[in-house]
């Protein structure tokens, strides 16, 4: 339980006790700006609270529903549409330029090509295509590989989705458990498993099922081969290891199961094995007001936290324990309760688990060809996707030139 105190009939306790979802925050106190967004954004979550003598204790919920997860994401979202409008604006054609118009994508025969983002125009195309979805846009840091991936069969080459690897977390229970790790073999093998932070089809493609089109083409050979190119005789700073063999690649779902993962199978196996959740620890739940907030407290007080390249979310947590300690509450509980994920496995390699605990030296990778790959995709779900009608309407539809990013 969280406890927040107040002194009785200050501007914060006024307007906790309405216990309304949204208020506006009007307070010189820096201290009291952030309490008060703190409750506001607990609130929106669906916490209870609890008023005594001089505090409020806030409990969460049981669970969050998809409906509070979507809510509370959409307010991310704004914040971050709110932040690049002016950037948005200017790249909405480059976008549309890039997609095709869902007649023609209906008479493609579909023949996707990977491309690696590496120009500033393959960049800017993919982050103002990642704007696109309805999750708040946020960056991974380490090592990155930024995909598009095209329809050669049109002669556009319109994208049908993006996709995005970086470097995985370093601590997620079960996925530790799943493999087998102590800290001390994970700290040595992390090296050799990426997360897929981005992956996703766009217009008129996620109308047939280009999102696991995506998931498919992510388990490829020929994505890691373009991983073993990128890191060829690349060491690691921590472990002095070489980056470039990729044994597994784990990703998360948005709201519990995920259907875009669910049943994606080749060869009588799954690609994609849910192997647990993510303990809910972090700050998806709190707005970036509620972030600047804080480090402006800690500016007040004259306390830098310092924001090292590659620190990312953790920089942002030790920002938020830094402000509890001064507010005098317990920030690892307001940590712990994010949003719980599903953890999926892509295991590329028949001994993925030998090899990441050290016990073998070689990874027998599954030889997963990406025209293989695409045939099944076509046959399993393409195919049958097709002789719906509504579908067929719904891809119809999809003008590139309305293209466009709704808040």
């Amino acid at each position: 339980m969280l406890d927040i105190r107040f002194r009785p009939n200050s501007t914060i306790h006024k307007l906790i006790a309405q216990q309304r979802k949204d208020f506006l925050v009007c307070t010189r106190s820096p201290e009291e700006r952030v309490k008060l967004l703190i409750v506001r954004d607990l609130l929106r979550l669906g916490w209870e609270m609890n008023f005594q003598a001089n505090r409020v204790l806030i409990k969460p919920p049981t669970y969050y529903d998809k409906k509070v997860i979507k809510d509370s994401m959409q307010v991310k979202r704004e914040e971050s549409f709110t932040k690049n409008a002016e950037w948005i604006k200017k790249h909405l054609l480059l976008a549309s330029q890039n997609l095709a118009d869902g007649a023609k994508v209906w008479k493609s025969t579909i023949d996707p090509i990977v491309e690696v983002c590496e120009s500033p125009k393959q960049l800017a195309l993919f982050r103002i295509l990642r704007f696109y979805w309805s999750s708040p846009y946020s960056e991974y840091v380490g090592r990155r590989i930024k995909f598009l991936v095209r329809d050669n069969a049109l002669p556009q080459k319109p994208v049908i989705g993006i996709a995005a690897l970086g470097s995985s977390i370093v601590h997620i229970p079960d996925r530790d458990t799943w493999i087998g790790w102590d800290t001390e073999t994970r700290t040595r093998n992390l090296v050799y498993v990426m997360d897929a932070y981005v992956l996703g089809a766009l217009p008129p493609y996620n109308y047939l099922l280009g999102g696991k089109l995506i998931s498919y083409i992510i388990a490829s050979n020929e994505v890691r081969r373009i991983f073993e190119h990128k890191y060829q005789g690349i060491v690691t700073n921590i472990s002095k290891r070489t980056a470039n063999r990729l044994a597994c690649i784990f990703t998360t779902s948005l709201y519990g199961k995920s259907s875009q993962y669910n049943r994606v199978k080749y060869d009588g196996r799954l690609l994609y094995i849910p192997i647990g959740k993510t303990k809910g620890y972090g700050t998806l739940h709190l707005t970036d007001e509620t972030f600047e907030a804080m480090r402006d407290l800690l500016k007040a007080r004259s306390i830098l936290v310092g924001n090292r390249f590659g620190d990312g979310p953790i920089w942002r947590m030790r920002v938020m324990r830094t402000a509890a300690d001064i507010l005098g509450f317990d920030a690892d509980f307001l940590l712990r309760h994010s949003f719980q994920r599903a953890i999926y496995a892509v295991p590329l390699a028949r001994n993925v688990k030998e090899f990441l605990r050290g016990k073998h030296s070689r990874l027998r990778y599954c030889d997963y060809s990406l025209g293989d790959l695409v045939s099944y995709w076509k046959e399993r779900w393409l195919d049958n996707r097709k002789r719906n009608i509504e579908v067929k309407k719904s891809v119809y539809s999809f003008r590139a030139e309305s293209f466009t990013i709704a808040e």
